[in-house]
């Protein structure tokens, strides 16, 4: 199998573009990308109920516009958008300046990657069995147009004594194709056994131009606003349905 490199980072670029969209001098840029890292763990830990997939961040002219992809964009507005003002008051404190704050719900978050193995994840703390979570999620995918999906589930499953790791996949998931437009999430589920590390891969097809913006503007058609505030590879093999492979370690 090898190791397999993130799909998000290998098509940066390419595809796809960064999460975060500003420049800094030498001085400000690490006080900023701390900034970052403070406001996406804080609203990942804060909003996780919502479904939160993706936080772009970007800092025009002073101000700091955050716009948050949520499966369920009402938890996070609340009643007359009580929490939403809230929320933008202590983003304002934590990045020091004006806070403009851009909810988009995700139509179908039964196709991306993130909230897929987050879903997973909250079954496995509930102790659904882990086969059964991840073929109904795969199930989901493919009926709702992903044109392929891998789960990988890896830990002590099932409350075994020895760690192992399983897979599943249904349809093409070329990795090593760099115009495949390919979604990738991963979480870890906390239980009393340890933790059980949950991976996801899902294919929505190729992007034949070059475009970072791609994803950009594929997420803009799927998806709506909520509130605004302010040869062949290895990958390519023929579809084997669900068959798993466990290894040992």
């Amino acid at each position: 199998m090898g190791q397999k490199v993130n799909p998000v980072g290998l098509r940066l670029g390419i595809n796809r573009t960064w999460d975060s969209r500003w420049f800094a001098d030498g001085e400000q840029y690490g006080k900023l990308l701390h900034q970052d890292l403070a406001v996406r763990a804080m609203l990942k830990k804060r909003l996780y109920q919502a479904g939160v997939s993706r936080i772009i961040i970007e800092r025009p002219h002073k101000k700091c516009r955050v716009t948050i992809y949520a499966a369920r964009p009402g938890v996070i507005i609340g009643k007359k958008g009580a929490d939403i003002d809230k929320l933008r008051k202590d983003l304002s404190v934590m990045t020091e300046g004006e806070v403009h704050l851009n909810i988009v719900e995700i139509r179908k978050p039964e196709t991306d990657a993130q909230l897929v193995a987050e879903s997973i994840a909250q079954q496995l703390e509930r102790r659904i069995a882990f086969r059964r979570a991840m073929k109904r999620s795969i199930q989901s995918a493919v009926r709702l147009g992903a044109k392929g999906i891998r789960i990988n589930v890896s830990g002590r499953l099932g409350g075994a004594e020895i760690a192992r790791m399983e897979w599943y996949r249904e349809g093409r998931v070329p990795l090593h194709t760099l115009r495949a437009d390919i979604d990738y999430g991963f979480a870890e589920a906390k239980t009393t056994y340890g933790i059980i590390g949950v991976k996801t891969w899902i294919f929505k097809g190729e992007v034949l131009e070059h475009d970072p913006m791609a994803l950009d503007k594929r997420l803009a058609t799927e998806s709506g606003p909520a509130g605004e505030g302010g040869g062949r590879e290895r990958g390519d093999r023929p579809d084997r349905g669900d068959r798993g492979r466990r290894d040992r370690g």
